[in-house]
């Protein structure tokens, strides 16, 4: 039990020191606390939280007796997760719309069918059950995509405007329009991005091979220079080593001296082309300082799927050599409960959790957990969300949990999820709320 006091202690907790060595902006408390480090790249400290912010983070010992306070022992805390890439208007239409084999086309075909029942009813109920979803389990912040063709778009931004107001003080939400890229070639096009503009979104869409597409990526990044837009997108979501979008879009940013921010997901095709390929398109990007967001959980679901057949390939793009190029790498939860990914639930533990198996982010952990937490958050131009440190918001998630191992074990149900130092309800929203609107028996 927290106390209820404004100023109180967190005693005998556990900081990822990734989170302490740019963060705290104290050196003599970084020193203090890094001489006696535990294992896993673990600091122990005593984290003192005042009117609902981090006022002191001190060596195990420092708080007075007379504090209020509650001693953790030794539980982990991490900052509240950042969810880069995410898709709220397709979310939980499981029920309804499934996907027959599970490969990606179907899931594209699949999904066309079931937005005839995307009016704003739908949206808004899907949507709010997933923002309720990733709030309880410790979300801050988070970038949804939206398809965008057509009256789509408006509705979408519609929803979300609404989402956005009543959502500000717990959830940020960012918003990216989906198309693919032929469709800025239209005069619909530039009316999307026109809209895009007017709601404070960021523009996006989905990158394919194609003859056409120097001259997609040119009007795309020209719409987005003329409204002062930032930039997402889909690229290479597939195992065709052939598919190199992701040095298409580093090479016409860099043509355009384009300014503003860049992110690019999936970039699957990355783990099965040559190394001489790899490396042209990593420094390629770097160049153009782009962001990569990686969506194992979906990735892994959807790529080298073949009926009666093991999968061979992750479909999960290359983390590690991108992280060691210097190109800022962050991990997301993508779909959710839809066609493209029949699981998951907006929750970045799983996110950190899946995404360490599967692409080996352990042996050290070192500094991956900013991958959901302060590197999304610099993507999404916010400078203040996924950290822990003196003078930033105490917006904390505590876990039983006393190492990564004893993390990564177990689901972790009964976190404690602070908002600005208190305590918040993590009671997830029922899936039977969603029987009625989804024709569920």
């Amino acid at each position: 039990m927290l106390p209820s006091a404004h100023d109180f202690w967190l005693r005998n907790v556990r900081i990822p020191h990734c989170f302490l060595d740019e963060t705290v902006n104290h050196r003599s408390v970084i020193e203090s606390l890094a001489a006696a480090p535990f294992l896993e790249d673990l600091v122990a400290a005593d984290l003192q939280i005042q009117s609902g912010q981090i006022a002191a983070i001190s060596p195990v010992g420092t708080a007075s007796p007379e504090s209020p306070s509650v001693d953790l022992a030794r539980s982990l805390v991490l900052p509240c997760f950042v969810d880069l890439h995410t898709h709220l208007d397709k979310g939980h239409i499981w029920p309804r719309q499934s996907n027959p084999d599970g490969t990606f086309d179907e899931a594209l075909a699949a999904v066309m069918e079931d937005a005839s029942h995307w009016d704003r009813d739908d949206l808004y109920q899907r949507m709010e059950f997933s923002l309720r979803c990733a709030y309880a389990h410790g979300t801050q912040a988070l970038r949804t995509h939206f398809d965008a063709f057509g009256a789509m778009a408006e509705t979408a931004l519609e929803v979300l405007a609404v989402l956005q107001s009543a959502w500000r003080d717990r959830l940020i939400i960012q918003a990216v329009s989906l198309v693919s890229l032929d469709y800025y070639l239209t005069d619909q096009g530039e009316q999307l991005a026109q809209l895009v503009a007017e709601h404070g979104g960021i523009l996006g869409g989905v990158a394919y091979p194609n003859p056409d597409l120097t001259q997609q990526l040119d009007r795309l990044f020209d719409f987005a220079a003329e409204y002062d837009l930032a930039l997402d997108l889909h690229v290479d979501e597939s195992l065709d080593p052939a598919s190199q979008v992701l040095r298409a879009v580093a090479e016409t940013k860099l043509r355009h001296s384009f300014e503003n921010s860049v992110v690019c997901g999936h970039c699957c095709s990355l783990s099965v082309q040559s190394t001489a390929d790899v490396a042209a398109t990593l420094e390629r990007v770097k160049a153009a300082d782009i962001g990569i967001v990686s969506l194992p959980m979906c990735n892994l679901y959807l790529q080298d799927r073949q009926p009666g057949l093991t999968p061979r390939y992750r479909g999960v793009t290359i983390l590690h050599e991108l992280k060691a190029a210097g190109i800022p790498v962050a991990i997301a939860s993508d779909n959710t409960r839809d066609p493209f990914y029949a699981y998951g639930d907006l929750d970045g533990l799983e996110v950190l959790t899946h995404s360490t198996r599967i692409a080996h982010l352990d042996r050290p952990i070192a500094d991956w957990p900013l991958a959901i937490t302060r590197t999304p958050a610099d993507l999404m131009g916010l400078p203040t969300v996924g950290r822990i440190g003196i003078g930033q918001s105490a917006d904390l998630i505590l876990f039983k949990a006393r190492s990564f191992s004893e993390l990564f074990a177990r689901p972790q149900s009964d976190r404690v999820v602070l908002r600005q130092g208190q305590a918040i309800d993590t009671t997830l929203p029922d899936y039977a709320e969603l029987d009625a609107l989804l024709g569920a028996d």
